[in-house]
């Protein structure tokens, strides 16, 4: 068995609006040379690009899916919402809900990226994969199942995790979510669902600004089975590698679950325009080892990744490529070149000292033993 790559071109056409970072263009607002929003297609494609050419395409199965069907995308959204977003691409695009533009064709791109998610899972699930990476765009984790927000505009984690559960091939689910910023449309999903262990790793504050809170900790049946881990900015490589060890690990492994779902964002590293966390290329190498090891343990190796942010377009190919090396366990590398410079400006060891008394905290908080 091997490691899935889910992708597609049509995913990288994908189109914004007219928007100067995440501020709309207008009034004072230039509008910028590139244009348009962050979330673009150049982080993605590189990524792609990147192990085109270091030859580590051609070690994993490289693959496609179908569009996610309307059936399937209802297993999460309702009906007017999914009919609204249709009839709003059909007519040349709009935004339905925060910071989620789309152009004309933009339901088929979102539910194709969402169709990547569905397959890659599935294929784990069934045993034809031994791990999976969907590069889905546009990301999900941030959409509510009315409510698009953040560059996302179908659940993309949740309708897999959802259409796995439809066809019998799943029950408990653990979600682990790095991206940079508050998993709320996962959390808000999966909130009463004691089923799915819903674990985010973000930073403090960033976005969306009133979600992401360590208190939250799930509702009715699913009391317990939501867990935030909210970094305050700057805490870097070391504080990442110490939450996963003392928090995340030990909350997945007394949790059982059949397979781990990693919202796998990359907008933590150094030199992403919407985070301050100074992580590194190392940082997702490591996590992604840590997690590859866990499910080994506990769940006979079954991981999905999917693709959720990262801005940088620099340095989201050189993250992607190590998460994958390690998924796939190819010795083919694409060293980082501002390793060197990243490791420089990691805390010192007093910051580091206090970034692991927080987390200490969080560890007593949450009843863990890490």
């Amino acid at each position: 068995m091997t490691t899935g790559f889910f992708w597609d071109e049509k995913c990288f056409w994908h189109s914004g609006g007219n928007y100067a970072g995440t501020v709309p263009v207008g009034g004072l607002v230039q509008p910028l040379a590139a244009g348009g929003l962050p979330e673009n297609p150049e982080t993605k494609r590189r990524l792609k690009n990147l192990m085109d050419v270091t030859g580590l395409s051609g070690e994993l199965d490289m693959l496609t899916a179908p569009v996610a069907s309307l059936e399937t995308l209802a297993l999460v959204h309702p009906a007017t919402y999914l009919s609204d977003f249709k009839a709003a691409s059909d007519n040349g695009g709009g935004e339905l809900g925060l910071r989620t533009p789309f152009g004309q064709g933009g339901y088929e791109i979102a539910a194709l990226s969402a169709g990547l998610s569905v397959a890659a899972l599935d294929a784990v699930l069934r045993g034809d994969l031994t791990n999976a990476y969907a590069l889905s765009r546009p990301p999900g984790h941030h959409c509510l199942p009315d409510f698009p927000n953040g560059f996302c505009l179908l659940a993309n984690l949740a309708i897999a995790i959802r259409a796995g559960r439809a066809a019998d091939l799943v029950r408990r689910v653990a979600v682990i979510d790095w991206d940079v910023h508050h998993g709320n449309g996962t959390e808000a999903v999966f909130l009463s669902d004691p089923d799915t262990l819903t674990i985010s790793l973000h930073q403090d504050r960033n976005y969306p600004l009133d979600t992401g809170e360590a208190e939250q900790r799930g509702e009715g049946a699913g009391e317990g089975a939501n867990m935030n881990i909210p970094l305050p900015p700057g805490a870097g490589h070391a504080t990442y590698i110490e939450a996963m060890e003392r928090l995340v690990i030990p909350a997945v492994r007394a949790f059982e679950p059949e397979v781990i779902v990693v919202a796998c964002g990359y907008d933590a590293v150094a030199l992403d325009p919407l985070s301050r966390m100074l992580a590194t290329a190392d940082t997702f190498r490591q996590m992604t080892r840590m997690t590859l090891d866990l499910a080994a343990e506990i769940c006979k190796g079954r991981v999905m990744m999917t693709h959720e942010g990262g801005y940088s377009e620099v340095c989201v190919p050189f993250c992607g490529h190590a998460v994958l090396e390690e998924m796939s366990g190819s010795p083919i590398t694409a060293p980082d070149p501002l390793a060197e410079t990243f490791a420089a400006r990691q805390p010192s060891t007093r910051m580091q000292g206090i970034y692991s008394g927080y987390l200490g905290e969080l560890v007593e908080f949450f009843g863990l033993s890490g």
